[in-house]
């Protein structure tokens, strides 16, 4: 039972309990109607303390689908933390009016931090600065499975900033639970893959080169990334790197026939728009995944799953 868990990161869960949210989804996507008021009387706490579109209205939609409300914020100056107020003393408060929150922090490690000290409602991590992102290696999970048919035996591809990428900090650590996954570490010296990270992983499961031309037509899954802004001090860096990679129809014309391009979004100029037109593209589909897997989530988190009215064959 995954009811009153807390989710900070993807090994909160094992994978078993992972498929449990999978196939969730997958019956959600199935069968959604049938799910329109699992949540009924049950509200969702939205805490953004930085920027997000997906994440944010992903949640807030697989709330409301679920005949669920939400209440939050999306701007830490329209709460109680522009008066000084502790962020442990915030979701404090929320946990005396909601059922379970979403945490958006720019501070590594927040989410944890909170969830030991909050006992009666579940706390989800949106992102915590460049640590983890949970949910979105669930999104990104469930988009292997529906695209590729499996977790397992797949080469990885993760292009970009591999530095601050929490999600791809995340999805490659979880990844690496399941069996026979290799990884290809693409990035500028300058963002690559952190030691922590390759820590998890036994050294013949990855190798990391600069170029994506070289190893395009290996891959199973390219994953792409921006490279992220908000985390650099020096602007001169950021400039001389975000446009690294760019993903183009040429590039594109020496990968798989069956390799499928994932992103987190939001994206910058590392996919040119042309590659949308391609079927291997699988971004906007992976961005639909989110909010199913995010009401399979929160269904299994407030333990409303069972509160489904289905309907006459």
């Amino acid at each position: 039972m995954l009811k009153g868990r807390h989710l900070t990161e993807p090994g909160d869960f094992t994978l078993e309990e992972l498929d449990e949210v999978f196939d969730l989804a997958d019956d959600i996507i199935e069968h959604e109607e049938d799910y329109l008021d699992a949540a009924h009387g049950k509200l969702l706490a939205t805490l953004f303390y930085e920027p997000s579109t997906r994440t944010r209205f992903s949640f807030e939609a697989a709330m409301l689908r679920l005949g669920g409300q939400v209440i939050g914020f999306s701007d830490p100056k329209a709460s109680s933390a522009a008066k000084g107020e502790s962020l442990t003393d915030t979701v404090r408060t929320v946990s005396c009016y909601a059922d379970a929150a979403v945490l958006r922090h720019p501070r590594e490690g927040t989410a944890h931090l909170v969830a030991k000290t909050i006992t009666d409602m579940p706390i989800i991590n949106a992102g915590d600065g460049g640590h983890e992102h949970p949910t979105q290696t669930l999104t990104d999970l469930l988009t292997i499975r529906h695209e590729l048919g499996s977790c397992d035996n797949k080469v990885v591809g993760v292009c970009g900033d591999l530095l601050f990428g929490r999600t791809i900090h995340s999805l490659v650590k979880t990844l690496n639970r399941y069996s026979g996954n290799k990884f290809v570490f693409i990035s500028p010296k300058e963002l690559c893959m952190p030691e922590h990270i390759k820590a998890h992983l036994a050294p013949d499961s990855y190798v990391e080169t600069d170029s994506l031309d070289d190893v395009i037509g290996d891959l199973d899954i390219l994953y792409m990334s921006r490279v992220q802004r908000e985390r650099f001090v020096s602007e001169e860096e950021y400039i001389r790197l975000k446009d690294y990679y760019i993903l183009d129809h040429n590039k594109m014309k020496h990968a798989r026939p069956d390799m499928i391009v994932m992103h987190p979004l939001p994206r910058v100029n590392e996919i040119a728009v042309e590659v949308d037109k391609d079927p291997r593209a699988k971004y906007f589909d992976q961005a639909k995944y989110g909010m199913y897997v995010r009401m399979a989530l929160l269904s299994k988190l407030m333990g409303v799953e069972n509160n489904v009215k289905r309907s006459e064959a």
